[in-house]
């Protein structure tokens, strides 16, 4: 998590982040992780590869790869897509920015 506090400091000062990664704060980033590794049911990180997250899923889109922004991740998390799950009954508001802002930021989506 630490690097991906730094990369997203390292590019606001380079000015290639956008506002939004700059405001993610390490607790949120913190909160964002355990929701994807662990709180959602079922986890994010069965289906989805995500580099940061330590996770190899083979089913989802490799989420390094894809570089969503937060409001994708956010829209897809709520509402589902494809055969992915909505979570906007079992996430809160709250855990569901906080895996949007993990995932966009970590995967270099922001």
């Amino acid at each position: 998590m630490k690097s991906v506090v730094l990369m997203a400091a390292s590019l606001a000062l380079l000015g290639g982040a956008s506002a939004g990664a700059a405001e993610v704060s390490p607790e949120m980033l913190a909160e964002g992780k355990a929701v994807f590794t662990e709180t959602a049911v079922p986890n994010c990180g069965i289906c989805h590869t995500l580099a940061d997250a330590g996770t190899a899923g083979m089913i989802g889109p490799v989420l390094d790869d894809l570089k969503p922004d937060t409001a994708r991740v956010e829209k897809a998390v709520t509402s589902g897509v494809g055969v992915m799950p909505a979570y906007a009954e079992t996430l809160s508001a709250d855990e569901i920015e906080a895996v949007a802002r993990y995932v966009a930021t970590s995967s270099g989506g922001e």
